[in-house]
């Protein structure tokens, strides 16, 4: 059976559940901006480098809209943000983790077929840097949950399909449970499927980005049936 105690919050975390409460006791409202890093650092007693990781945190969750250049501001659906599929209220989350499986099996090889084929030179910059990011994190036994987020969600917007961004959270509410469900034992088959699947994006080969994504599906699929078993 799997276990679903929770592990003790990391440190951005922390400083985005800060934010938030911020965000609630200013009353600020959708489209509103944020305080710059300097001021949350001096308010929230944090150093700026976790203000950010924070800030990528509430970003991947819908929270917060980080504008290059610009700052950061409240999401335009925020009251949508924690729990938008109401996963929260589905009590088998045994069954959930193997239903959520079964429609990212659906979604997400066209999905990644499409990035190949629609992908930009910066989107490609981007999901290679963050398949390096989840590598190293990896490596070093920490925690690569956001990061494997962010690698999903940056794949997702390559797609450059309308609708696509729509269904993210179906892929960002799945890796969390993904993660605690496998025991993070997923290790070199993370490694292996993601840096194929950024490959053959690079290399503007749906075919290939499908058949990559398929298969670090598969991965999953044989680890969390080993777990639950």
């Amino acid at each position: 059976m799997m276990n679903f105690a929770s592990e003790e919050k990391s440190l951005p975390q922390k400083i985005s559940e800060d934010i938030i409460s911020l965000i609630l006791e200013e009353n600020l409202q959708p489209g509103d901006k944020l305080p710059n890093e300097s001021i949350l650092s001096k308010r929230l007693d944090a150093g700026r480098s976790s203000i950010r990781e924070a800030m990528k945190l509430l970003a991947s969750r819908n929270i917060v809209t980080i504008r290059q250049g610009s700052g950061t501001y409240v999401a335009s659906s925020p009251g949508m943000v924690e729990d938008p599929l109401g996963f929260l209220f589905i009590g088998d989350k045994e069954k959930l983790v193997h239903d959520l499986l079964e429609v990212r099996f659906l979604l997400e090889p066209s999905i990644a077929a499409m990035a190949a084929a629609h992908a930009t030179d910066e989107d490609i910059k981007k999901i290679t840097a963050l398949c390096d990011d989840v590598e190293n994190l990896l490596d070093n036994g920490e925690d690569h949950t956001m990061k494997d987020i962010e690698f999903h969600t940056a794949i997702a917007m390559s797609s450059k399909n309308l609708v696509v961004p729509r269904l993210i959270p179906v892929i960002n509410s799945s890796i969390p449970l993904f993660v605690e469900t496998t025991g993070n034992r997923l290790h070199n088959e993370t490694i292996e499927s993601h840096r194929e699947i950024a490959q053959a994006i690079a290399a503007h080969d749906p075919l290939r980005a499908q058949d990559a994504m398929y298969l670090h599906l598969v991965y999953n699929r044989k680890m969390i049936s080993t777990c639950t078993i």
